[in-house]
Formats: C-alpha cells, structure tokens, sequence
C-alpha cells in the first residue's frame, strides 16, 4: 500500500506538477484553510489526547503553523531564486549560481506530543520547495526515530542572576518544564545550579506552580496529560531513587502526573540517563561555572541550551566553550518561536534544520550551475596539453583569483567603464585638436585681413605718389 502512494507521488513529481511556484501558494493557502476552517476539530483532538486547551492548542502548535505559511508564501519567490556565487578569472564571463530544486518525494513522520506543528511545518517547507509529500506518524516507524529523535535540554542557572533578579527566571523555567504536562522535546530536562541556592530554587518554583496551576493542578484546565499509560509507567519509575521536593503525586487512571521537582539529584541516577519527557525536572549540584560546563561536555550534545545569566562573561563562555542545537539565554523553548532562526539538533541530538526558508533549503537540492562562453577560449590554453610551467602558473593565476559574487554583471560593467573613459579620452583630443586648428585658422584669417590692409595701403600710397608726380 505504503510503496503504490509513494510510486503515485513520484509519478505526479515527474509530470512537473508540483513545480511552478504558483501551484506551491495555491497548495499553501489551501492548508491554511485547512487549518482554519477545521481550528475546532484539531483542538478536539489535542484536548482528547493530551488534556490540551484551546488556548495551549493555539500558542503552542497553530500560531508558528500559520506564520510558516505567511512567510513561505510572501518569500518563496526570493527562496527559489537561482543564488549568483563568487567567480574567479576563470569564469569571470561566465553564468555561476546555485538553483534550488525540489529533491522529489519526501517523507515526514508526525510525533505525537505536538502533531499539528511536527508535521505540518515541515509540510509547509515541503510544499514550498515543490516536494510530493507523503506523511505518516511516529508510531508506526519508532526505530526510524530513536536514532535521530534523542533530545535533551540542559539549564544552568547562575547565582547571582537569582538572587538579583528574585529569581524571576524561575517562571520562565517551570513555564517551558511543565507546559504540555513535560512532553516537549526542548523542555529543561534537568537544572544545573551552586548548592547553596537549591533550596531557593524549590521554593521560588512552590510560588510559580501555585500562580501557574492553582492548588490542584489535576484540575487546572492549563495542565496536560501524559500520552498513555506505556508512558505513564515509564516516567513514574523514573522517581525510583529520587528525593521529591514538590509533588510526586499521580493518577493512573487520568495519566495525571504532579508537576514534580527531585533535589540532590546525582548524575549516574537513572532519570539522568535518559530524557525524560514527562514533568518531572532534576536538581543537579555543581560547584561553579567550570564544572558545569564539564558536566554538558561530558554528554551526548544536547538539542537545546539554556543559559541564565546577567553576567556577559559567563554568558560567552558558556555559548564558547559548550555546543547545542540552539540555545536561548535568560529563556527557554523561546528560540523556537523565531520562524527565521533554524531548529534542529547536532549530533545525537537529531540531524537536519527546519522552519522558515531553513524548511526549504534542507527539503531542497541546491544544484551547482555553471553557463560557460563560447568567448576568450585563450584562457582555456593553459590547461590544455602541452602542459608547461608557464601555463601553469596561467592556470594559477586565472583560478586564484576571484570576482564578486554579480554572475558577469560586474565585469560587463568594468569593461563598459573602460571603454566609456576610452571613448570619452578619444573625444577630448578630438575637441582639443578642432579647437587648435579652429584657432589656427582664425589666426591665419587675422594675418592675412592684416597683409591685405598693409598692402591697401602700400598701393594708395604708391597711386598717391604716382599722381602727385604726374
């Protein structure tokens, strides 16, 4: 079944179909309608699976959805535009870009704690690339995934920042830890924090849950739900050999897991051995900035960094000295939010980029094109047989020597210049030699009205000198 749609889609690709980039907006105005007329039976369904309300649906999945269209329909154009490169001598006169071309048919697999915005923005870069697209979910392909779905969020956080600060980040981080019950995949998976304001740290948190879900977040209309009971399961036995600092409490009936913070967590834990995904978030103790820079390093490289800090210098060193997917200081799971900056992972924390023009340019294959002259085949004698020294070091200079990056417009341009100084030189001497021939000519018309009236004159005098003898 699987292999006639795809064989269908890769027949519709070679019809040249999907291509004009006129179809690409019509297919993409056509999923925000899409979206937009079925808003209500897609948050049914998040509300069903996960517990999720209107609002969480919409700010967490629709609103980046729609924005992707948006952007991909107004810069489309631009995004698949052949792209001039840098020339050299060599091919100073000829046509050098790289053309985006759609790669054919292209498979998406859906995950199920965000579906609407893991599958359909990508699905938007698809389309936008002229892709055929075919999309399946998480579940049916598990080990697919686990090789490249394997995220983990870090967050540190700076002791003088707290204290200044009243630790004001705190919201921030129970926000991004707890927000879709922990099943995110750029979620904090642990804090990193000096001894001495862990206890800080639990009791700010106490304060933000209670503003956040009230006394009872079971029945929070904002608190979500664990996916199912596999996962309910895993993630409860996780606490095993933990110290619970706020909730721990759980509903197995309900999927329902207390937000829940574990202090004096130690590294070689089971919880710290693999993502959690799911609401409970680890205290980790680390005497000072080095160390914790030694205890990310020593780990698989994670999707996300959280950076907290009001000291620049620890803030470069941390960015410096640590590699992440992305990483967002003084915030978290914000860097996503930006539709223009690229989301991926490195390493074993996934493969690929996504969002915005990154959606179609990693869906797309940027194809080296090279229009040669038929002009100055000269310059290709070096690196015809014979081959000599002295060619070579022709062939040398020719291809170590670059141009801008303007596909010949600059070199037309340079020679039009030259032969506009050429031409504008050639016309001075020529109006400097009509001006000197005008002005000898005129001098020679003086000299010769002044012979005439010297001879006049001789000629009266000597009629004059006639008569009067006569």
């Amino acid at each position: 079944m699987e292999k006639q749609v795809v064989d269908g889609l890769r027949e519709v690709f070679q019809s040249g179909r999907s291509r004009p980039l006129q179809y690409r907006k019509q297919q993409l105005r056509a999923l925000h309608r899409l979206i937009t007329e079925r808003q209500a039976d897609i948050e049914q369904a998040l509300k069903q699976d996960l517990n999720k309300n209107t609002y969480n649906t919409s700010l967490f999945e629709l609103i980046s959805i729609e924005n992707d269209i948006k952007l991909a329909e107004s810069d489309m154009a631009d995004w698949a535009a052949p792209q001039p490169v840098k020339k050299n001598l060599n091919s100073a006169l000829d046509d050098v870009y790289i053309k985006p071309e759609p790669l054919g048919v292209v498979l998406i697999i859906g995950t199920w704690n965000y579906p609407w915005a893991m599958i359909l923005q990508p699905l938007v870069g698809a389309i936008a690339a002229g892709s055929r697209i075919f999309v399946t979910n998480y579940s049916q392909h598990k080990k697919l995934c686990s090789a490249v779905l394997l995220p983990q969020c870090k967050a540190f956080t700076n002791r003088r920042k707290c204290w200044f600060s009243k630790c004001f980040y705190i919201r921030r981080i129970t926000w991004g830890k707890f927000a879709n019950c922990g099943q995110t995949c750029i979620a904090p998976d642990y804090i990193l924090c000096e001894p001495n304001i862990q206890d800080r740290i639990v009791e700010e948190i106490q304060k933000t849950l209670l503003e956040f879900y009230q006394k009872d977040p079971k029945s929070s209309p904002d608190y979500c739900r664990i996916i199912n009971t596999r996962h309910f399961d895993r993630v409860l036995a996780l606490m095993n050999e933990c110290t619970i600092a706020l909730g721990g409490e759980s509903d197995r009936s309900q999927y329902y897991i207390a937000p829940t913070v574990l202090r004096d967590v130690l590294p070689h834990f089971k919880i710290m051995q693999e993502e959690i995904f799911g609401p409970l978030l680890p205290i980790v103790t680390v005497n000072g900035l080095s160390e914790a820079i030694h205890f990310i390093n020593a780990r698989e490289k994670p999707l996300a960094l959280y950076v907290f800090s009001s000291d620049k210098t620890v803030i470069k060193r941390m960015l410096a000295e640590t590699t992440s997917g992305g990483v967002t200081v003084n915030d978290v799971l914000m860097h996503y939010t930006v539709d223009t900056l690229p989301f991926g992972g490195v390493g074993n924390s996934g493969m690929g980029r996504y969002h915005g023009r990154h959606t179609f340019d990693q869906l797309s294959h940027h194809r080296a094109c090279l229009i040669k002259s038929f002009a100055m085949e000269s310059l290709n004698d070096a690196r015809y047989p014979p081959l000599t020294a002295a060619r070579l070091r022709k062939a040398k200079f020719f291809m170590q020597h670059r141009l801008c990056s303007c596909n010949g417009m600059c070199v037309w341009a340079a020679i039009t210049t030259i032969l506009a100084i050429g031409l504008l030189v050639a016309l001075i001497v020529v109006l400097i030699k009509v001006k000197y021939f005008t002005a000898l000519s005129w001098h020679c018309r003086i000299l010769d009205s002044d012979m005439l009236t010297h001879f006049q004159g001789k000629l009266i005098r000597v009629c004059i000198t006639l008569h009067w003898h006569s």
